[in-house]
């Protein structure tokens, strides 16, 4: 009973870490993007007020654990840049542009874990494996280059995904009218990122059904749950 308890404040705990940053970096700013534009506020001001939040969370964030996010920093980095820009240039277009910077450091980092001793993927699938599937993955990751290929797969998946947000954002904030990009970003956004867990899902079910191993310590979990 303790084991099942365990694995449901792991999920719980996964749940939170999922949903914060998503309504802190996505909702919330683009919620408040378009209260400030209803109260006839310009659209930079109404941009650099909603880009403010992401920011704040990120220093809160840094603060309140003692050390750096690289995400949250990339946050904040991206920010500060765009706004600079913005105030000398006059134009809500390049506070427009930041959201397509993230995806496209987000993808270049992704596709750069290929050339790293562990691509991306697998680091990710460590956070939901307890010890033992840890174990189980280390060695599969040694013995069997079908394990290798397919998290080498999803790296490439996953980091094209993201280049592909982040040239589409790039086109919406350069073509389009400005109270548009936000919402449709965000929608695009959340259709690329789902295309892509489908996908992601799709092909680890395929390989666990083909191997019986899987790519994201699932199996362990399940096993807990039956105790």
């Amino acid at each position: 009973m303790d084991t099942v308890d365990t694995v449901e404040a792991h999920g719980a705990q996964r749940w939170r870490a999922l949903l914060v940053p998503l309504t802190v970096n996505i909702l919330l700013p683009l919620v408040l993007y378009y209260v400030l534009r209803g109260q006839g506020m310009v659209p930079w001001q109404a941009l650099l007020l909603s880009s403010v939040l992401p920011a704040a969370h990120a220093l809160g964030t840094a603060l309140v654990r003692r050390r750096v996010d690289p995400f949250d920093l990339l946050v904040v980095v991206l920010l500060a840049a765009s706004v600079v820009t913005s105030l000398v240039s006059g134009s809500p277009r390049v506070l427009l542009l930041k959201d397509a910077g993230i995806p496209a450091v987000l993808g270049l980092w992704i596709l750069s874990s290929l050339f790293a001793a562990r691509p991306f993927p697998f680091h990710f699938g460590h956070r939901l494996r307890g010890p033992a599937s840890q174990e189980e993955a280390e060695r599969a990751w040694r013995e069997r280059p079908d394990f290798r290929a397919a998290l080498r797969g999803l790296t490439v998946l996953w980091g094209g995904a993201q280049l592909l947000d982040a040239a589409l954002s790039t086109v919406e904030a350069l073509a389009l009218p400005v109270d548009m990009v936000p919402v449709l970003g965000r929608f695009q956004s959340f259709a690329i990122l789902g295309a892509v867990a489908a996908l992601t899902v799709r092909r680890s079910r395929a390989f666990s059904n083909d191997t019986g191993i899987p790519l994201f310590g699932t199996r362990a979990l399940s096993r807990a749950r039956s105790l």
